[in-house]
């Protein structure tokens, strides 16, 4: 009869490799982040960022020359500049890299109470650092036998969920030994999520004076032709929207969906939140809206630098007088107890 605690090791040879095994890894991933704002880290990660085919999806010999020639040369220095004015100078890395980090020790904290040492929790980026492959080949070697990868997007979109996907598979393709794995997939209608939005909104909203007249719900946008060819990005965005329209017990008239970020010369997502901004002031008489984006789990350059600077500017140079950004959900606990609720979900039949 065989022995129930015998252990991976116990009928191995002295001379055996020394094999780490038992644990369940839990990845989470976001975006990515350049090590500096300087020019050539600035360079290394546009590059890398740009090159992705889920992202710019233009044929390799029509678009490289125009990246690395025109656009590299030129754009790590605006881009610099940018995330120059958000960065987080005094531990020197962005927002974005030190939110992650606090999403994912109160994550693993959570964790760790409900299945103690059997869990390990960590971060990547897709593009810049930490490396996806260098946290798949770290959770290998720690001895996880299971992986579940969590890309930190709530809409699912092929040039964020499924490049990610892609970023750990490939990373799997390097492993002798490769773990059972699973994909979070997309939450934007998971409860926990929705009722974190709406307390954040009604938090931010309680803090002001004079209650906003419209809240701008922006969404970081991709080509119009994306959709035509069967990303599901779109459908989520207008189904988030709805359902926290729906727990905030408003109507129409006091949400709007919107999409920033376009790139290219292409027709994308609209209306366009930059022009969007304007014309609410300009043509409706608005004079006092707020801004959220639930697009984004952590707040990073899109937001702190693009909806906080360059979009409020749209608005008040329309006439707007008061714009309010509601930051991501971030490290707020609601948020981390949404997240883990899907992680624990998203294990059932492994741990729990």
């Amino acid at each position: 009869m065989p022995d129930a605690n015998a252990t991976h090791s116990d009928h191995q040879p002295a001379n055996h490799p020394k094999v780490a095994r038992g644990k369940t890894g839990v990845l989470l991933a976001n975006l990515g982040t350049p090590d500096a704002y300087t020019y050539w880290p600035m360079r290394r990660y546009l590059s890398q960022f740009l090159s992705d085919k889920r992202v710019i999806d233009y044929p390799s010999w029509k678009w490289q020359p125009i990246l690395q020639g025109i656009i590299l040369s030129k754009r790590p220095f605006s881009s610099g500049k940018a995330y120059e004015s958000i960065w987080n100078h005094d531990i020197g890395e962005s927002p974005l890299l030190t939110i992650t980090k606090n999403q994912t020790a109160k994550i693993a904290d959570t964790m760790n109470e409900a299945f103690g040492d059997q869990i390990m929790v960590d971060f990547c980026m897709r593009y810049g650092n930490p490396s996806t492959e260098s946290k798949v080949r770290a959770m290998v070697a720690a001895g996880c036998e299971r992986v579940l990868f969590f890309p930190l997007y709530p809409q699912y979109g092929g040039a964020t969920t499924a490049t990610a996907n892609d970023e750990f598979f490939r990373a799997m393709m390097k492993e002798k030994w490769q773990p059972a794995v699973r994909t979070v997939p997309a939450y934007y209608d998971d409860a926990g999520y929705i009722e974190a939005l709406a307390q954040s909104i009604e938090q931010a909203y309680g803090a002001l004076e004079a209650k906003p007249e419209i809240l701008v719900v922006s969404y970081h946008g991709m080509p119009v032709r994306y959709l035509e060819e069967g990303d599901p990005y779109h459908c989520h965005c207008q189904k988030n929207t709805r359902l926290l329209k729906e727990r905030m017990g408003w109507d129409d008239t006091q949400i709007i969906t919107t999409f920033q970020s376009q790139f290219g010369p292409e027709e994308w997502l609209q209306p366009y939140t930059v022009e969007e901004v304007a014309r609410l002031a300009r043509e409706d008489g608005k004079k006092r809206i707020a801004v959220i984006a639930p697009a984004f789990s952590a707040d990073c350059i899109e937001t702190l630098e693009e909806i906080n600077e360059e979009i409020k500017e749209s608005f008040e140079d329309a006439g707007g007088e008061e714009f309010t950004y509601i930051p991501c959900l971030n490290d707020d606990d609601a948020h981390i107890l949404a997240l883990s609720n899907i992680i624990k979900n998203n294990l059932k039949g492994w741990l729990g």
